[in-house]
């Protein structure tokens, strides 16, 4: 076992914060859950309105960058191809970045906005409708992906085009940061990003298994109780340990590929045998509706709050931040992974398509998958607002699946992709985490490695599941990805710094040899001087 290429410091770092979280909550369930509450509630109520503006700045940061010079760059060598082809690709960071969570809300996120929708609607009227299918498509839209892709920059710009091979949040931030990353600065970087990503982890598993453990009992009989989703976590725990094992292109590639494939089979199946026409036009306008308030629902907060008689309904707090906040602890693990596959594309490519194909990809699950649902409810033929209120949501989930044609096949069938979808996001996790934690990652990290945190991402949140806390660990990643917001913003610093200062060196290297040429063509007498003595003058006369 080679244990010379690990990070030691940042491997230990991760391992004892995690614990230092968990053990107290382990010891003290109730004091330790009351204080990462109101921690909580501090953080998203005071800092708010920062969370919201980050999200609005990542994206217009982005669509700058894909459309400037800084776009045009290459990741890799001149003339190489992509790494993976475009369905792979998008299959891949898809996967990665969703997970089983979009199964969850896609189908159920509109019934709470039903409930409680924003801007003090009256709940259930035609406008809480209207709202209702299209703020689901917003927090999995442009704003997240772009949130997602923005670590991508300049790692893999490091990675792939001043060749560093090492995959570290803490080496992306070097341009501003300097040898500072080298040291304990650096250590705490990384590991506060391993603490958001195993936090985030524990939040998919959080909603996915006891989701699956409601398909299963639907399948089978047997009752959705702990014991059940402790052995469907130690499922999905086998099932990516092996694809993680596997490696990249044999693992975590063809599990992308079998996944992608089963969504567009259940997507495309509810689309013709669902109402097919109240699914397409409700999306459509839903996507209007988007694209006609997109800048006032990435600024709506409520500074009003219950002054003037206004009454506070708390929605951007408990959405938008708290999504926000949600891709935030995830964005330095998916951005790490898109860096790490996206080899042979350029940075408009890679940008663009990763905004582009996970938009279009959430699009299509809360437009068909939540506008089924929400068809049911309106139409009268099945209640899904009395029994989610009554059972909770994920025996609902699985409830609407059960009103399509072959019912229990497309449940079987539904749970499958749920169980891959939480295996994708998670072997990827444990391939990002065994990278991070390796001084340098030429080819793959060491196997040991990879298996490693495959099983330490289950272990606490299932050691949690059995205290009812696995909330709380979700609840305290947030708060302590809070100063992810500004490794973020030194991440876009990070990368036109070093993006810019090429490729001035590019153009002046070009420019430098374009006038050598010229001056080589002049005739003998005509040039006293060399080339080069001409122009070290004039970079004298420039820098004077």
């Amino acid at each position: 076992m080679n244990t010379k290429m690990i990070d030691w410091p940042t491997f230990i770092g991760a391992l004892i914060l995690l614990l230092g979280v968990t053990i107290p909550l382990i010891v003290f369930p109730e004091a330790g859950q009351s204080v990462v509450n109101e921690a909580n509630e501090f953080v998203s109520g005071n800092f708010g309105a920062l969370y919201i503006v980050m999200g609005l700045v990542i994206f217009l940061f982005l669509v700058f960058v894909a459309f400037s010079k800084n776009g045009s760059i290459k990741l890799g060598d001149e003339g190489e191809d992509p790494e993976f082809n475009t369905f792979s690709w998008a299959a891949m960071l898809f996967a990665a970045g969703i997970g089983s969570s979009i199964l969850y809300w896609a189908v159920i996120e509109w019934a709470y906005y039903y409930q409680g929708p924003p801007f003090g609607l009256e709940a259930g009227s035609q406008e809480a409708i209207q709202w209702a299918t299209a703020y689901g498509i917003f927090h999995w839209g442009p704003i997240a992906w772009a949130i997602y892709t923005l670590p991508a920059l300049p790692i893999a710009y490091f990675y792939y085009v001043r060749k560093k091979p090492v995959l570290k949040v803490s080496e992306a931030v070097r341009p501003v940061l300097g040898n500072a990353v080298d040291g304990p600065l650096g250590t705490i970087i990384d590991v506060l990003f391993m603490f958001g990503l195993m936090g985030g982890a524990g939040t998919t598993l959080a909603l996915g298994t006891p989701m699956i453990a409601e398909g299963v009992s639907d399948l089978t009989g047997i009752p959705a109780n702990l014991g059940t989703q402790s052995v469907i976590m130690l499922l999905c725990t086998l099932i990516f340990a092996v694809s993680a094992y596997s490696g990249l292109k044999r693992g975590i590639k063809v599990l992308s590929d079998i996944n992608l494939w089963l969504s567009i089979f259940i997507l495309a199946f509810i689309f013709i045998f669902g109402p097919t026409r109240f699914i397409s036009e409700t999306t459509v306008n839903s996507v209007g509706i988007l694209a006609d308030n997109f800048f006032k629902m990435a600024t709506w907060l409520e500074p009003f709050g219950n002054l003037g008689g206004f009454e506070e309904t708390l929605f951007p707090e408990s959405w938008t931040v708290f999504y926000w906040a949600w891709w935030l602890v995830y964005a330095p693990f998916v951005g790490l992974f898109v860096a790490r596959i996206s080899r042979g594309r350029t940075i408009r490519q890679m940008v663009l398509g990763t905004m582009v194909y996970g938009t279009l990809g959430c699009i299509l699950f809360f437009g068909i998958m939540g506008n089924f649902g929400l068809y049911l409810q309106l139409t009268g033929t099945y209640d899904v607002i009395a029994f989610l209120n009554e059972n909770g949501a994920p025996a609902t989930i699985i409830e609407i699946i059960n009103q399509l044609p072959l019912a229990k096949f497309m449940v079987l069938v539904f749970t499958i992709l749920a169980i891959i979808f939480l295996a994708t996001t998670f072997d990827s996790s444990s391939y990002i985490l065994a990278s991070v934690v390796q001084k340098s990652v030429e080819g793959e990290p060491l196997r040991w490695n990879r298996l490693f945190w495959a099983f330490a991402l289950c272990l606490m949140p299932l050691t949690l599941l059995y205290l009812g806390g696995l909330g709380t660990l979700q609840t305290a990643s947030i708060v302590g990805g809070f100063p992810l917001i500004f490794i973020m913003f030194l991440l876009a610093w990070s990368f036109m710094r070093a993006s810019n200062q090429d490729i001035r060196a590019s153009e002046s290297y070009e420019s430098s040899t374009i006038y050598i040429e010229r001056w080589n063509k002049k005739k003998p007498k005509k040039r006293k001087r060399s080339a080069l003595e001409v122009l070290e003058d004039k970079k004298d006369e420039d820098d004077e």
